[in-house]
């Protein structure tokens, strides 16, 4: 065929796209929505990715774990769910659900195949040997081999995933430029960077699930997030129970089955200053009330991707204390705290500080919410990848 010929083919094919739609499955995820799935970062943005996806006229079909899908849903807001079984196990779990996902959707009439995190990338060979008409894409969400609850097993396999997100798909998205970086000097990868995003709250949240716990509007901290070791809660309390201040510390999150050791240490320590609460899992309105009045956020991580809890945090317009490994350092832009991971004398020293100059923290506030309209929306990041699925969709056509 001649060079105009094989335009005109391309031409065809993006004019009738333009009036159709992709069809994408997803696989990785515990399940959506993020709060019924007992999900962290990953469901949530699976689950705003892929709302956002089918908002814009495409068939999104998402993968859930049985926990997930109790009532054994076929859709949600009209994103198709598909249950698979699982054994649920720590070292089972994920990877049992990703092989029986991958086989299942052999026998779907898919574009994309859209893989989420490393250790589900292991499989992603599957699909594209045994359905070469789809595309694969996945996404590096996070250095998953170094949280401390997987032993030396679990983290020589999610270290070969790096490996295999890096060569298995077509594409590779990462969530924070570190990461992107990560894939090019380590393994030669041109991988796309697509960050997390959130939305910009569009009304002003009450109060009457702070006075049902009997705190006040601009006095108290919070932390938010799964109760992991990886998220390093107790540098949280130990530094702010170091500080003068009549605030309290509110610790907002529930711990998964494998780390309840963790929480009950967690506990230990909330039990030793009455300023410390632990919430557990909070979520709708009373979660958006807690972001909406909190004084300001600690977040001492060990081990990010993009944190969606920071990015929340900082759509509420506040300010973040935060640990400064490099995916965090991203997002401060000026407008959060950083202070050396693990220095829990140093973290004190900045909440002091921070208590003290309560105009600093409402400059940066307001800053924040600024950065995330500008470089972490939705709308914007949706089309990114949409993007990076219709390049691969016109590749070789």
């Amino acid at each position: 065929m001649t060079v105009e010929g094989n335009c005109g083919k391309i031409l065809m094919y993006l004019s009738e796209k333009s009036n159709t739609y992709m069809r994408i499955a997803m696989i990785g995820q515990k399940g959506i929505p993020a709060a019924k799935a007992q999900g962290g970062g990953v469901e949530t943005h699976v689950e705003m990715l892929a709302t956002h996806l089918q908002q814009r006229g495409h068939h999104v079909t998402v993968y859930v774990r049985p926990y997930a899908n109790p009532e054994r849903k076929k859709s949600w807001n009209r994103i198709k769910l598909i249950t698979l079984p699982t054994i649920r196990r720590k070292h089972l779990d994920a990877i049992v659900h990703v092989f029986l996902s991958s086989i299942h959707v052999l026998f779907q009439d898919v574009d994309i195949v859209h893989y989420h995190g490393v250790g589900a990338s292991t499989l992603s060979w599957i699909p594209r040997v045994f359905k070469p008409g789809t595309k694969i894409i996945a996404t590096f969400h996070s250095h998953d081999r170094l949280n401390r609850k997987w032993k030396w097993l679990a983290r020589t396999y999610l270290t070969f995933g790096e490996w295999t997100i890096n060569r298995f798909p077509h594409q590779t998205i990462t969530v924070s430029h570190n990461l992107q970086l990560f894939c090019r000097k380590m393994y030669g990868r041109d991988a796309a960077y697509i960050p997390n995003a959130v939305e910009v709250p569009s009304k002003i949240s009450g109060t009457s699930y702070l006075k049902d716990i009997g705190v006040k509007p601009n006095e108290y901290l919070i932390t938010l997030g799964r109760l992991t070791p990886v998220k390093a809660y107790e540098f949280a309390i130990a530094a702010f129970s170091e500080i003068e201040t009549d605030k309290k510390l509110l610790i907002i999150g529930e711990a998964p089955p494998d780390s309840v050791e963790y929480k009950f240490k967690l506990e230990r320590m909330a039990a030793k200053d009455e300023r410390v609460i632990m919430l557990g899992e909070k979520t709708g309105e009373e979660l958006e009330q807690l972001l909406a009045h909190c004084y300001c956020m600690v977040h001492p991580s060990k081990v990010e991707g993009l944190a969606f809890v920071i990015l929340e945090a900082m759509s509420h317009g506040k300010l973040v204390v935060m640990s400064d490994i490099p995916a965090n350092r991203e997002l401060v832009d000026h407008s959060g705290i950083t202070f050396p991971v693990g220095d829990v004398d140093k973290l004190r020293e900045v909440l002091q500080w921070l208590i003290s100059d309560p105009v600093l923290v409402k400059i940066r506030g307001t800053r924040a919410i600024d950065v995330v309209r500008r470089l972490y929306n939705w709308d914007y990041i949706t089309e990114k990848t949409e993007s990076e699925y219709e390049k691969l969709l016109t590749h070789n056509t």
